[in-house]
């Protein structure tokens, strides 16, 4: 596979790619980096977990690059998930595994990383320290957004090491691509400021935009960025907000029937986002909705673009919009709901996690 297909795969994921003309040279030199995606465990899997992000790792498969899945159970502890219990959250890390499996990744084909074995050596803690050398409080405490809390929220000495360890954990691992959501961004861009002066390997990130939740954004929202966009993803501690992957066809049309949705507008619309991040494979092919005769019969769409001005034209209801998203959202997760109720570990994983208490 040439590098321009390869760059061009990673597009079309990607938010924002630090820098483009160092993966390039990257995929020129190395014929299968490493890449890696960290998961605080933390409760049950929401859509973006489940298939947006198992959709990005499949990507990278396909075009040879290589994946750890980084399990960050001692993260999960400092951020007090799962109430700061550790086994919960290991328990909920064996969890996450069948969601992958169950959404199509190869668990052959990746690394599967437990934070506490990367941890287990004191390589790792030599590298831990010579990272906060290099990294001023101040700075670290700007970096707990990457924990999805604010600024001024830091409750005990250990969150303060969370940015540190995530950018060590990049060293240790010895990636050449930081594929995170912009979430992340903080820790990334630590991380090749530390490498650069280090004269270490300086890691490529590419980061992913974050799915809109339910209740939408504001219209003026553009990008779902760093800061902005944070209060307005789709998170699971939020079930008004969310869409998890075990969730029934008629929950999901439930969910997407009280989405926001207003008429005309597409800026801040999650069901626009969701057609261009979940239910669309290729957003330049034809797109046909269903509609009753009574209210002029089916809409057609050259591709997503066309669509887009159809809605704000006010030519498609938001109605008859939810519809058809509520049914390419059941056509990704249906196969992952599926793989719990047939699979007996993985539907009694399921139940044991679905029992515990999700703490922010």
């Amino acid at each position: 596979m040439d590098v321009e297909t390869k760059l061009a795969a990673i597009r079309g994921f990607a938010q924002e790619i630090v820098t483009e003309p160092e993966l390039k040279t990257l995929f020129e030199t190395n014929e299968h980096p490493l890449a890696y995606d960290g998961f605080e465990p933390s409760g049950l899997a929401p859509l973006h977990f489940g298939v947006l992000r198992a959709k990005n790792i499949k990507t990278l498969l396909g075009i040879g690059v290589r994946f750890n899945l980084y399990l960050a159970d001692y993260f999960g502890f400092i951020n007090n998930k799962m109430g700061g219990d550790i086994d919960k959250i290991r328990t909920v890390g064996r969890y996450f595994v069948e969601v992958w499996k169950a959404a199509g990744v190869d668990t052959k084909k990746v690394n599967i990383i437990w934070a506490k074995d990367l941890m287990s050596t004191l390589d790792y803690w030599d590298t831990f320290i010579r990272v906060g050398k290099a990294v001023t409080l101040e700075r670290s405490k700007r970096a707990i957004t990457i924990m999805g809390r604010k600024e001024g929220e830091l409750v005990d000495t250990a969150q303060v090491f969370y940015p540190i360890m995530q950018v060590t954990d990049i060293f240790r691992m010895d990636i050449d691509i930081c594929q995170l959501g912009m979430d992340q961004r903080k820790a990334n861009i630590l991380a090749r400021e530390t490498a650069q002066k280090y004269k270490w390997k300086v890691p490529v990130a590419v980061h992913h935009p974050y799915l809109l939740g339910l209740r939408g954004a504001p219209s003026a929202l553009k990008t779902m960025g760093d800061a902005e966009g944070m209060a307005y993803k789709m998170s699971k501690s939020d079930p008004k907000s969310s869409i998890l992957v075990h969730d029934s066809f008629e929950t999901i049309r439930e969910k997407i029937g009280s989405a926001y949705c207003p008429e005309k507008v597409v800026e801040g619309n999650p069901l626009f986002d969701y057609l261009d991040k979940i239910v669309l494979k290729d957003k330049d092919a034809p797109i046909r909705i269903e509609r009753s005769q009574k209210y002029g019969g089916p809409v057609e769409a050259k591709n997503f673009d066309e669509l887009v001005s159809i809605y704000r034209e006010g030519r498609l209801h938001p109605a008859d919009l939810k519809v058809f998203v509520a049914y390419g959202i059941e056509q990704e997760i249906a196969p992952i709901r599926e793989h719990f109720e047939k699979n007996k570990a993985a539907r009694e994983l399921y139940e044991t996690v679905k029992g515990y208490q999700v703490t922010r």
